[in-house]
């Protein structure tokens, strides 16, 4: 009986952990989507002023890299934010073109650390009203049932094992 009680808080546990999943992904893709906005003026003002001059993006680049250490060291920053503007925007583009089952199962594209620690430092809990938080809500509560029963039937087991009488020997 103690052990069905504590697969059922496993189960119970799972379900809401993994309910806020479709709330989580919700404000990480809102997150990445003012990332991206906030990159794509960068990098617009730097393409501007690389065409002001006449120079394509990569020909500003290696202008830069030319020239003193600070444009040097500018030429390497700019070359990293061009990288993570287009990281995540494409990210951005798969998580928009996806269903919540879909993100779920493709977890790289929350691979960015910043959004992610913001999104979580503001996350709050939601209900599961929605279908995929009601779904969301099954699934974990199947893998937390599944999970502790099995885990406690594994040590049931064990420890029945180790408790029966040995045979005498004559």
């Amino acid at each position: 009986m103690i052990f069905r009680v504590i697969a059922v808080v496993g189960g119970l546990a799972g379900a809401a952990g993994l309910s806020q999943f479709p709330e989580y992904s919700q404000q990480y893709t809102q997150r990445l989507s003012g990332a991206v906005d906030e990159l794509s003026s960068v990098v617009a003002q730097f393409d501007a002023d690389a065409e002001s001059l006449g120079l394509s993006r990569d020909e500003a680049l290696a202008e830069l890299s030319l020239g003193s250490r600070m444009g040097q060291a500018r030429a390497q920053s700019m070359g990293q934010v061009l990288e993570r503007h287009a990281r995540l925007s494409a990210d951005l583009a798969a998580l928009r073109d996806s269903t919540v089952v879909q993100k779920a199962l493709n977890p790289m594209y929350f691979s960015d650390s910043d959004v992610a620690r913001a999104a979580w430092a503001d996350f709050t809990p939601a209900m599961p009203v929605t279908p995929a938080g009601a779904g969301f809500a099954g699934v974990g509560f199947v893998a937390g049932y599944g999970l502790l029963a099995g885990l406690m039937a594994g040590l049931g087991r064990l420890f029945r094992r180790r408790s029966r009488p040995q045979p005498a020997q004559a």
